[in-house]
């Protein structure tokens, strides 16, 4: 028999190894996470403390102020002992009083100052009011008064300041030595923009100086035509001027004058009308002259 050679297998065991070639490669296993509840419940109970915390403080010191406050109101060391009202009589003061309801049991505090300044600039002779406190138990008032210039007709007289505004009906036992204006219609739509010509040609008469000035006026009347017509204490005369450049009609008019006094027809004169390019139109009677 021949010889058999018996060959014998060698199972080649593998081994993985990693990079080094020397030690088995592991598969490494993640072990899974665990979520920390009570980490985070411990850091929610801790801001809601501390949000408690807060709002607790903030309220205290709220309702401490707010009980300071009314401490306040209702002191006796706050109530108002003395209102100063200034730039009227005592019989305007008076009735500023009234109006407001201002008495000793009031608290300085409780005052609403805008509402008492808005009140009083109701009163007819008021123009305007500023009003402040000063501690501990007083009120200041300062009044600007209206201050009338004029008389205006219209279906009774009613007292004009210089703005060209009606403040007030003149009462019977009220200051009348006032020029008057006559010529404006109640009913007229344009009586505002008049009566601000009007307060035009009364700035530029108190600016005169001499027997021209506002003092010596008597009348003013609005024409029918749009024009003004001045009448003063010192001449019969109608000084008829233009409303849309009185101060020039004005040193026109001076220079007329001089020209009739020089003549001794000055007080012949009816009308003198200074609504002309060329010169003045002077009327004697039924006789008319261009000067």
């Amino acid at each position: 028999m021949g010889n058999f050679k018996m060959r014998k297998s060698s199972k080649k065991q593998r081994v993985q190894t990693g990079r080094h070639g020397d030690r088995p490669l592991r598969h490494n296993r993640r072990k899974p996470s665990r979520i920390p509840v009570a980490g985070i419940i411990r850091n929610i109970g801790s801001g809601v403390l501390k949000v408690s915390l807060f709002l607790f403080v903030l309220t205290t010191i709220s309702l401490t102020f707010v009980m300071f406050y009314n401490y306040l109101l209702t002191s006796p060391y706050m109530k108002l002992a003395h209102v100063e009202i200034r730039g009227v009589d005592k019989g305007i003061r008076n009735e500023l009083l009234q109006m407001c309801n201002l008495t000793s049991e009031q608290g300085l505090l409780s005052l609403k100052l805008e509402a008492l300044k808005r009140r009083m600039e109701t009163h007819p002779w008021v123009r305007t009011a500023t009003v402040e406190r000063r501690f501990p138990d007083t009120l200041i008032v300062e009044v600007q008064k209206e201050e009338p210039v004029m008389l205006v007709l219209l279906d009774q007289f009613f007292y004009m300041n210089r703005q060209g505004r009606l403040f007030k009906p003149v009462s019977w036992n009220e200051e009348m030595d006032f020029p008057i204006l006559t010529g404006l219609s109640g009913t007229d739509p344009a009586q505002n923009e008049k009566l601000d010509q009007t307060a035009h040609v009364l700035n530029v008469l108190k600016a005169q100086e001499d027997r021209w000035s506002l003092q010596n006026l008597s009348e003013i009347h609005l024409n029918k035509n749009g024009g003004i017509s001045l009448y003063f204490n010192h001449i019969r005369a109608a000084i008829r001027i233009s409303r849309h450049n009185p101060a020039r009609n004005m040193e026109e008019l001076k220079q007329v004058a001089k020209h009739l006094n020089k003549s001794g027809k000055i007080n012949l004169v009816t009308q003198i009308d200074l609504n002309h390019v060329d010169g003045a139109i002077v009327t004697f009677g039924n006789s008319k002259i261009e000067i």
